[in-house]
């Protein structure tokens, strides 16, 4: 009898065991589900980020629903003469974009490409530094971004159709040397446009792109003060679930893979966002023989140009020299 109850009670204690880890991945998958549609929408409204108001509930109902990120907008237009662009992607967006031409006989076209929350106006620097070397300039806004169409962004895996509309449109007006920069996300677009459409730039700079969309999601998962895991691993699911993509096929080690044209990389050792190891994985996988992985120390996820214009300037103008022949 004594031996019956005992076993009933253990029996007991892993059924409780059960049902609590049950609720706990109900609750993660909940969790990661609301957090992954947030990460994907941007909102006119005022974001809803803080979680330092109201009472305890109040706290732990934003941090279990994630917060609202507002949509950007344009803070600057460029001083020089410009045009402006619209492309039209597969689905009916209107993607706008900034043209602007070199002062003098140009060397050239480079097309500048934005992270995150960003927009074109964000590399508005940039884009004096290169029509400064003589090169024309196309400055695109991401879907969901600045003036272009949308209000939601799959982080680098549909925007990519925004690099190769716009790699079209410099090649129709019969331009034969354009080079692709991107920073952030954008870095991580333009490798994914190259792998997708077989572009053949004639050189490509990739400043601090991620590893992968899951480590992009703990990046967020640190900053958040969540752990790691399982936050990125289900919210990486759910954001391909919500989308229509394989959320853990999105690697940029996959489409650095195919890029066989001079790369420049450039990173910075205070990075949060992108680890040491995940640029150095990056980097070894190009397959280009022609490449440069360039450090910025004490630099965050932040303008390389704005943290060291001296070292910015000297080596983009020493990659674009090198490979402009």
């Amino acid at each position: 009898m004594e031996k019956r109850t005992l076993t009933q009670q253990v029996r007991s204690v892993f059924r409780w065991i059960g049902w609590v880890l049950l609720v706990q991945l109900i609750l993660i998958n909940v969790s990661s589900f609301l957090y992954a549609y947030k990460l994907t929408h941007f909102y006119n409204d005022a974001p809803e980020t803080s979680t330092g108001d109201g009472n305890i509930f109040t706290k732990s109902w934003k941090l279990f629903t994630g917060p609202r990120y507002p949509r950007s907008v344009i803070t600057a237009v460029p001083v020089f003469k410009y045009d402006t662009i619209v492309f039209t992607t597969i689905k009916g967006k209107k993607i706008e974009a900034w043209y602007g031409a070199a002062d003098s006989i140009a060397k050239g076209t480079v097309l500048l490409f934005h992270g995150i929350t960003n927009t074109r106006s964000s590399l508005m620097d940039e884009t004096n530094e290169f029509r400064y070397l003589g090169y024309n300039v196309l400055m695109v806004d991401f879907r969901g971004h600045g003036n272009s169409e949308g209000n939601t962004t799959t982080i680098g895996v549909r925007e990519s159709e925004e690099v190769k509309l716009a790699y079209e449109y410099v090649q129709k007006k019969g331009e034969k040397t354009i080079y692709l920069y991107g920073t952030s996300m954008g870095a991580v677009t333009v490798a994914k446009a190259i792998a997708d459409n077989d572009l053949k730039p004639a050189g490509v700079i990739l400043e601090m792109p991620f590893l992968s969309l899951q480590t992009y999601l703990k990046a967020k998962a640190r900053l958040l003060g969540f752990p790691r895991q399982p936050f990125a691993f289900f919210t990486t699911f759910w954001i391909g679930a919500e989308k229509g993509f394989n959320g853990f096929g999105h690697k940029t080690t996959r489409y650095v893979n195919k890029i066989n044209c001079p790369v420049l990389v450039q990173w910075g050792t205070l990075d949060n966002f992108v680890l040491a190891g995940e640029i150095q994985k990056i980097y070894n996988a190009i397959t280009s023989t022609n490449k440069k992985l360039v450090i910025y120390e004490d630099a965050q996820h932040e303008s390389f140009l704005r943290k060291d214009p001296d070292k910015w300037r000297r080596e983009i103008e020493g990659f674009l020299s090198a490979n402009n022949k």
